[in-house]
């Protein structure tokens, strides 16, 4: 397989699923994400822990009741793109400095930590999308690839 090619299936990766606002459904967003990108050839450790954390954000702070929160992926060029919209647009998402004792609020921390940038996108209302960016190889299944073509 060319780099050309490689490119071309890079960036025709994408993934989308709307799920319930539910503890069971952030669980169930991290789950079906490391398949799609186990499946993909991808890593997905440090994109597990993002997603994770999103979508626990998206369900905690980002829940109306009787609306769902929404998980996209989508590889372009060797970045990996996560974004978990949920229907809160007024509450916009920030790092806070956590206090030692505090049981919760280092989620946000742990995805700068991860992810290569992330941030909030505003919109259309009520909506709000935040999202990761996190650089990925396909050289693993290139790898695969080339050894079975021979």
């Amino acid at each position: 397989m060319n780099h050309q090619l490689a490119q071309t299936w890079a960036s025709a990766r994408q993934f989308d699923v709307q799920l319930s606002a539910t503890p069971r459904g952030a669980r169930l967003a991290r789950l079906l994400a490391v398949e799609q990108l186990r499946g993909w050839g991808l890593p997905f450790d440090r994109a597990a822990h993002v997603i994770a954390e999103l979508a626990a954000n998206a369900v905690t702070h980002g829940k109306v009741p009787g609306r769902d929160f929404r998980l996209a992926l989508a590889v372009t060029r060797g970045t990996l793109r996560i974004e978990v919209t949920d229907t809160r647009g007024d509450r916009t998402p920030g790092v806070r400095e956590a206090v030692e004792t505090d049981e919760f609020g280092r989620g946000l921390l742990l995805v700068e930590a991860l992810a290569d940038r992330w941030g909030v996108t505003n919109g259309p209302t009520p909506r709000k999308v935040v999202w990761a960016e996190i650089s990925v190889s396909t050289g693993s299944r290139i790898s695969a690839t080339r050894c079975a073509e021979r």
